[in-house]
């Protein structure tokens, strides 16, 4: 198991819940007010693609509905435009590859909290396109077992326009390209599948592998250090690590 499906697997067994719940939701208002400012002010849901992301993100996460409605309002306001999407590369301790995504109003700070992250935990800021290439684009859509097999769920989902699927412990993780996650999950979900949660990320297609324990501490306090930015909505990181070493670090 690799890429995002064992960093899904290392957060549930590190129980590595967000610590402050109110800045989980600022996270998820930011990038809902930015979902309908980029889709030219629309806040409806079946047009903006990004904005259904969005949202629905937040409902998983039992963000209020006043919460989501207020950000959904902020996106026509003067500060809305202020917000911007930024997206930076570099390398972890040990050398494998990150991609961090943020939206921020003010790119000079959000810049320097993250390559402070970087420089001070054995990591170095990148140029655009230093590691990106070692990463795809793509949508996610992840499956509850509840009681099916791999296999199961694969043949279900084969005529559905999944690329590709993979094994997460109580879940399965199905890949299709961005501009589809919407249409196959609902495919799926009309076939009775149970759908956790959808969204784009960034996967890895080189894998760097992390065997000793203290480079494993080092690489998940690391991602924990950039996950915990305001500014920062994701963070993406081609390791892998083995279960045991996992254990060892909770």
């Amino acid at each position: 198991m690799s890429g995002h499906s064992k960093w899904a697997t290392i957060k549930r067994q590190k129980g590595a819940n967000d610590a402050k719940r109110g800045q989980l939701f600022t996270k998820l208002s930011k990038a809902i007010t930015i979902a309908v400012h980029q889709g030219g002010g629309s806040p409806d849901t079946d047009s903006n693609f990004r904005l259904r992301l969005a949202v629905e993100a937040a409902r998983a996460a039992n963000m209020p509905k006043d919460n989501i409605e207020r950000a959904i309002q902020r996106a026509s306001g003067k500060d809305a435009g202020m917000l911007e999407e930024a997206t930076y590369e570099g390398f972890g301790p040990g050398g494998f590859s990150v991609v961090v995504e943020a939206f921020t109003d003010n790119k000079l700070r959000t810049v320097s909290e993250v390559k402070n992250v970087f420089n001070k935990n054995g990591g170095s800021m990148g140029a655009q396109g230093s590691v990106m290439y070692q990463f795809e684009k793509k949508g996610v859509i992840t499956v509850a077992k509840e009681g099916k097999s791999l296999d199961d769920i694969f043949l279900i989902a084969a005529d559905s326009g999944v690329e590709d699927i993979e094994d997460a412990d109580m879940d399965v993780l199905l890949y299709t390209k961005p501009e589809n996650v919407t249409k196959v999950k609902d495919e799926l979900s009309n076939n009775g599948l149970s759908i956790s949660t959808y969204e784009l990320l960034f996967r890895p297609v080189v894998i760097s592998q992390i065997t000793d324990k203290i480079a494993a501490e080092k690489a998940l306090s690391f991602i924990d250090k950039l996950e915990f930015l305001d500014d920062v909505q994701k963070v993406y990181a081609n390791f892998d690590i083995p279960d045991e070493l996992i254990e060892d670090s909770k």
